[in-house]
């Protein structure tokens, strides 16, 4: 009876003795696969081998970052500095004074127009205006106060309906001189300096009151209309700079109004900046590429776009510096970009990474888990 419960104990032994020697052999080769997956994801280079490469490592820190939004614009004539020229009566074009694409100053002639009605009124201005110095020369008393006050109002009406169909003081003045076959003809001229944007009519053109004949606009500021997409909710305050690109070339523009209504059509919203144009090499019906500037209301961990590289799973991954002075690879997930930065999330502020010579490390690493024989 002792014997076999001295067998039994020992046959125990023995089996307990051979879990436990599995449990550690498992353990120990548990360790070393996580010791080589560890190790499989860093890279030891020598100081040399850093130069070489132009490796680059930078503290991992808080901080806000300007944010890009970018919209389409088109360069339009300054509404606020333009001057639509336009007959107040229906006419006829005599002659034109100014071209497309010309420069003008302010009072210059710009088309000669002739009216039936300019005509007409300017004969009763003749009458009217004969009559009021014939009874301002009589003898005081040959005539009633009441002939001497319509006499003036029929002289004034007569000379306020020129005023209305836009002849100025000169030529109403020359109204009184003129010979009677130029009755009837008379000349816009500029209220405005500024460039002939257009020029919608020819000479002999018969043309309606209203009408516009020409644009004239002083392109030395102009207005870029933005286009913002309906989901874009971001508030552009007045007074915002943005950066205009047009042909290559870069100008910086102020904003000025934003549109509170959606269009219909294109299901976008209007940013309107100003940009000068001292040189005046822009021009309205030009397209551009409107970039608007933010800064992040919130400090955000943000790297260099070259820092990040692809893991062998296809996730975005950064490499920090190790306390062995390695390169350990990080997965991160990418968040809002910022220009040449890019937001990182899932990782901690503080630490060390490689903000230039990523690649390197990464092809470094790919050739360290490179195992021609498959083990």
């Amino acid at each position: 009876m002792y014997l076999r419960n001295f067998m039994r104990y020992a046959l125990l032994c023995v089996c307990y003795m051979a879990v436990t020697n599995i449990y550690a052999t498992e353990q120990a080769h548990n360790h070393q696969e996580n010791e080589q997956a560890e190790h499989a994801n860093e890279v030891s280079l020598t100081e040399q081998q850093q130069q070489l490469a132009n490796i680059k490592v930078e503290r991992l820190v808080l901080k806000k970052h300007k944010q890009t939004l970018y919209a389409p614009g088109e360069i339009k004539a300054n509404g606020y500095a333009s001057y639509v020229v336009s007959p107040r009566v229906d006419s006829i074009v005599v002659k034109r004074h100014a071209l497309l694409g010309q420069h003008v100053n302010k009072g210059d002639s710009l088309v000669t127009l002739f009216s039936g009605e300019v005509a007409s009124q300017q004969t009763e201005f003749r009458l009217a205006e004969a009559e009021w110095q014939r009874v301002t020369k009589m003898t005081p008393g040959t005539v009633s106060e009441k002939q001497i006050l319509t006499a003036k109002a029929e002289y004034e009406v007569a000379y306020s309906r020129l005023v209305a169909f836009g002849l100025s003081k000169k030529a109403i003045a020359q109204t009184l001189t003129i010979s009677p076959e130029k009755l009837g003809e008379y000349t816009l001229f500029a209220q405005t300096s500024g460039a002939v944007l257009t020029d919608n009519f020819a000479q002999g053109q018969r043309v309606d009151s209203g009408i516009e004949l020409m644009l004239i606009a002083d392109e030395s500021a102009l207005w870029v209309a933005a286009q913002l997409s309906a989901n874009q909710d971001r508030t552009i305050s007045n007074g915002s700079t943005a950066l205009l690109e047009v042909n290559g070339n870069r100008y910086q523009a102020r904003v000025i109004q934003e549109a509170h209504t959606i269009n219909e059509q294109t299901r976008s919203r209007t940013v309107r900046l100003e940009v000068k144009n001292t040189q005046h090499s822009l021009h309205p019906g030009v397209f551009a590429d409107v970039y608007f500037h933010f800064e992040t209301e919130q400090e955000v961990l943000a790297v260099p776009e070259n820092a990040l590289t692809r893991s062998a799973d296809g996730d975005w991954q950064l490499f920090v510096v190790d306390d062995d002075g390695g390169f350990a690879a990080q997965e991160v997930t990418l968040g809002r970009s910022f220009g040449d930065y890019r937001e990182v999330l899932g990782i901690k502020a503080g630490l060390e990474v490689v903000t230039q010579g990523a690649f390197f490390i990464a092809s470094q690493l790919t050739k360290g888990g490179f195992d021609p024989h498959n083990h």
